[in-house]
């Protein structure tokens, strides 16, 4: 488990240790994970007495911020904290400068072109650029696709641990979309080595017939597992799996762009920060 800080909250004013804060503090820390942890673990990496800690996680789990797993041992991130993380993604202030930059890239390319993050075991749409081309697939922001057989669900099941991303799919068999689909877990396996070798991934018709999409990540600060995705969509008739690979690199430049953004507004976080 990645190191986990106290939950002391770093403020001058009197009222910072309110229990209010402190539950914020502990959801700060476990929205830092990169899997899911035990009372025991998180008691430890805290220094927080076991029966603070745990009445704590009660609150959390309670109203849906948590959720119990392997066998109700283990706590992972609720469905209320990850809606909420999809909220934030979606409306924080980087977001016209993200919209301009995939504006610039739907230009480029004349195909449509989205911003992509992961979310449980799917893939949600941040934001999407439609192309003028009369035929074209619409999937608007806060669209949801299934990780297994998407671009960007690809990109960010490859990053993962072997182990956290058996565990990710463990939880809801392979759906079979079309007959291009990978239903089979070792037959996944090997495609996504190639795609975190590549930096790069193609959806051949695996969850619409008749799309095709080539992505790439949006590369995170400090060498960090990224969860944002930029990908380009369009109908075979228009983009071949050929073709897509020659819009890798317009695909990167672009992603390069959105990374410069994301530090940006981090550095701006920091500045403000007490």
């Amino acid at each position: 488990m990645a190191s986990i800080a106290t939950l002391t909250v770093d403020n001058t004013d009197a009222t910072a240790e309110t229990p209010a804060l402190r539950l914020l503090a502990l959801l700060e820390v476990i929205a830092g994970q990169d899997t899911t942890f035990t009372l025991q673990g998180l008691a430890e990496e805290t220094d927080t007495p076991k029966p603070t800690l745990h009445r704590m996680l009660q609150q959390l789990e309670g109203a849906g911020w948590l959720q119990r797993e392997g066998g109700g041992r283990h706590y992972g991130t609720g469905v209320r904290l990850r809606r909420l993380a999809e909220q934030l993604l979606l409306n924080d202030t980087a977001h016209g400068a993200r919209h301009a930059v995939l504006r610039r890239l739907v230009e480029e390319l004349g195909e449509s072109c989205n911003i992509t993050s992961l979310s449980g075991g799917e893939v949600v749409y941040l934001d999407r650029v439609e192309t003028a081309a009369p035929l074209r697939f619409y999937l608007h922001p806060g669209s949801r696709v299934p990780a297994h057989c998407s671009a960007s669900g690809k990109l960010f099941l490859a990053e993962m641990a072997p182990a956290q991303r058996r565990r990710l799919l463990a939880h809801a068999p392979l759906e079979a979309y079309t007959q291009r689909t990978v239903t089979d877990l070792d037959a996944l396996d090997e495609e996504l080595k190639r795609v975190r070798r590549d930096g790069y991934a193609l959806d051949n018709e695996e969850f619409l017939p008749g799309l095709l999409c080539a992505a790439v990540p949006v590369p995170a600060r400090g060498g960090k597992r990224s969860n944002l995705c930029v990908a380009v969509q369009a109908p075979v008739v228009r983009l071949t799996a050929d073709k897509a690979l020659q819009l890798v690199p317009a695909l990167q430049r672009a992603a390069a762009a959105l990374a410069a953004i994301e530090d940006e507004s981090a550095e701006a976080l920091a500045r403000s920060a007490p």
